[in-house]
């Protein structure tokens, strides 16, 4: 009754254990989950407040399928202010959400036989969407020692002739790693003289703890030419519900292709949703952002120390994003069994390592208040106990 295609899809395991961990709670179960990758503030009111504006003022109909003229300036002007990138209306696109982009991105570009290169530990969504397009995942695995970040090396000896893509993210969902503007220069020079597509997702550029945020596309003129920008709203403004990501490529014909494809599926995003992404993409939400990385900030602090001090775990101090990608190889060589045991013992749900293509690690999100972390840590610290002895 299926199709082969649709039966390469696996289910989100981040999205299966946090949905696992309200049902326990539901149930009355005393649950401290650390598993959804998502903001526990809520949206800035001026963001709710532009929405609110736009139901009063009747702006329900369809609009353009790759978003009205008003909110592709705004993304255009916020990548020329923020990233030194300049795009044109139509080398901008609208999407529901960053998974959005990404799929429209895979489906326009990927076929039988194309490689795509990915850095491991992933985002869990990667490479669903290059087998579910038919192409081959072709994984760079990193550890702590990298800060699960790949070199020039690694990446020239992972292309071959039906390399068509290389999928970047910074900072990095699950470890939190950011790739410096030398990094991403060095990692360019290696494309030069091929026609591999650079994937760069960027979702949490603005969730930043150390150093600065530099855009793959902006380190040269050829990253440039290559890569397709993917960014959004969900993380850094609390706006995950709203769905709101876009693409922006040089390549116009590809962002043609990708709109060609949403007309025929989704058409236009939410209408509400684009008139609120305006006020959050120019700045208006701008202090909230920052209430937001300050908190998340001290977070990181907090438990990166308290984690590292747990005897047989250990944690890369992440310059971004909000999540700890834990080590807890001197404990555990089956992630899945030690996340499960976890839930099941200390009422503790974090994502198994093995679902972002790492065995031996755990997602821990810090999207959460402190006193969650506290209390969450503790009881880590109590089943690695249990454990060693």
């Amino acid at each position: 009754m299926l199709t082969d295609r649709i039966n390469t899809l696996s289910e989100s395991i981040t999205i299966a254990i946090s949905t696992l961990a309200q049902e326990l709670k539901a149930e009355g179960k005393d649950i401290l989950s650390f598993s959804a990758g998502e903001p526990d503030f809520d949206t800035p009111q001026v963001i709710k407040d532009a929405a609110i504006e736009a139901i009063n003022a009747g702006f329900t109909k369809y609009t353009a399928v790759d978003g009205i003229p008003a909110l592709k300036t705004a993304i255009a002007n916020k990548l020329k202010r923020d990233n030194n990138l300049t795009y044109a209306p139509n080398q901008i696109i609208a999407n529901n959400g960053a998974k959005h982009s990404l799929f429209n991105l895979f489906a326009a570009t990927i076929q039988k036989g194309d490689e795509v290169i990915i850095p491991a530990p992933y985002w869990v969504t990667y490479p669903e969407l290059v087998l579910y397009c038919g192409g081959t995942v072709v994984e760079i695995h990193t550890n702590d020692a990298s800060a699960f970040k790949i070199t020039p090396q690694q990446l020239k000896d992972a292309l071959t002739p039906k390399t068509k893509m290389l999928v970047l993210t910074s900072p990095s969902n699950p470890t939190g790693s950011v790739y410096s503007k030398a990094e991403l220069t060095e990692l360019g020079k290696v494309l030069e003289g091929t026609d591999v597509i650079v994937a760069s997702d960027e979702m949490y550029e603005k969730l930043l703890y150390e150093g600065e945020f530099t855009s793959a596309a902006a380190v040269s003129e050829d990253m440039y030419k290559r890569t397709v920008t993917i960014n959004g709203l969900s993380k850094s403004v609390a706006m995950t519900g709203w769905r709101f990501g876009y693409m922006a490529a040089h390549n116009t014909e590809l962002i043609q292709a990708t709109k060609k494809l949403q007309s025929q599926s989704t058409s236009n995003i939410n209408s509400i949703t684009q008139k609120a992404a305006i006020v959050g993409l120019n700045g208006a939400a701008d202090a909230d952002i920052e209430a937001m990385r300050i908190a998340f900030k001290a977070r990181r602090d907090e438990a990166v120390e308290l984690i590292n001090a747990i005897d047989g775990l250990s944690v890369y101090k992440p310059d971004g994003a909000f999540y700890l990608f834990v080590n807890i190889k001197e404990v555990s060589n089956d992630s899945m069994e030690f996340c499960k045991e976890l839930l099941s013992k200390k009422g503790v749900a974090v994502v198994p390592g093995v679902g972002f293509g790492s065995e031996g690690y755990f997602r821990f999100s810090f999207a959460t208040d402190i006193e969650s972390i506290r209390a969450g840590i503790k009881r880590i610290e109590e089943f690695v106990k249990e454990l060693k002895n």
